[in-house]
């Protein structure tokens, strides 16, 4: 009696270990008394391999702006098709500058970004006085206040894709805050890990 529990105890941990690691192995025993009744159409597939993650890389040029920030959700879904491709992922964004910055923010009222500016400005001023507020202003007097706040707000995002679209909330969008009071043209690295459709 002995013999038999232990032989049905090892026949039970070995099925338990082949289902576990190896289910389609277990499938393919299971099924092998009965495959000359089965047609080759009838065994259900099971795929051997996990879906393959895809990686895509590419740059683009954000719109020419002054200090501001500003709503640019729009122009990186257009720079972007290759959104569309998959089924879930994530897409990170970098800018590659240090007088600038990228955020998550408000993307209905065109306000919040003016206040947030406001705000930024007065965190960090200007020293318009010259009275010595930084010592980097080799660029003028809105150099070091441009690289503080890159630092307090970030070079980069990164969003959820789900379906074929970014998963941003219902008032959410990508924000590009420019901290230079001249005009500059600013690149980002955008990168999409996922899922293809």
């Amino acid at each position: 009696m002995a013999t038999t529990i232990s032989l049905t105890s090892t026949l039970l941990f070995l099925s338990i270990f082949i289902l576990a690691f190896f289910p389609s192995l277990f499938h393919t025993i299971l099924l092998l008394p009965l495959s000359p009744f089965l047609s080759p159409t009838s065994t259900p597939q099971i795929p051997l391999s996990p879906p393959s993650m895809s990686f895509f890389q590419k740059q683009f040029t954000l719109p020419s702006k002054a200090r501001g920030s500003y709503l640019v959700t729009p122009h990186v879904v257009t720079a972007l098709p290759e959104i569309k491709q998959y089924r879930v992922g994530i897409l990170h964004l970098f800018v590659q500058h240090t007088s600038c910055a990228l955020s998550l923010n408000e993307n209905w009222d065109e306000e919040v970004r003016a206040d947030m500016s406001d705000a930024l400005d007065r965190i960090v001023p200007e020293d318009k006085a010259g009275k010595g507020l930084y010592r980097h202003d080799a660029e003028g007097s809105d150099d070091m206040p441009a690289h503080v706040k890159s630092a307090l707000i970030g070079a980069s995002v990164t969003i959820p894709i789900s379906e074929g679209k970014l998963a941003t909330g219902t008032w959410q969008g990508i924000w590009y805050l420019e901290f230079r009071n001249s005009k500059n043209t600013r690149k980002v690295v955008a990168t999409i890990q996922g899922e293809k459709m």
